[in-house]
């Protein structure tokens, strides 16, 4: 799966049901080449490296499903968004 795939995807919280936005990046860890994390927002065309203020991570264990549109991430009330 290509980085751009997963940005065209909607990020949900499976427990809220809330929208959380739109895989911005990736962290992958350099040695294994496996994803760590997806950074979600700063996705949008006017984004600019000094407005990363909305952004947030969600660590690939708290990813439950990837759709063919959807991500379904397991985020509870302490966690970010």
């Amino acid at each position: 799966m290509r980085i751009s795939d997963l940005q065209a995807k909607d990020i949900v919280n499976m427990h809220t049901g809330k929208r959380l936005g739109h895989a911005g990046d990736v962290d992958i860890n350099v040695e294994t080449g496996q994803v760590d994390a997806i950074i979600v927002g700063g996705a949008t065309k006017m984004m600019t490296i000094f407005n990363r203020d909305n952004e947030f991570v969600v660590p690939w264990t708290q990813i439950v499903k990837i759709g063919s549109d959807v991500i379904l991430v397991n985020l509870y009330e302490g966690d970010p968004k």
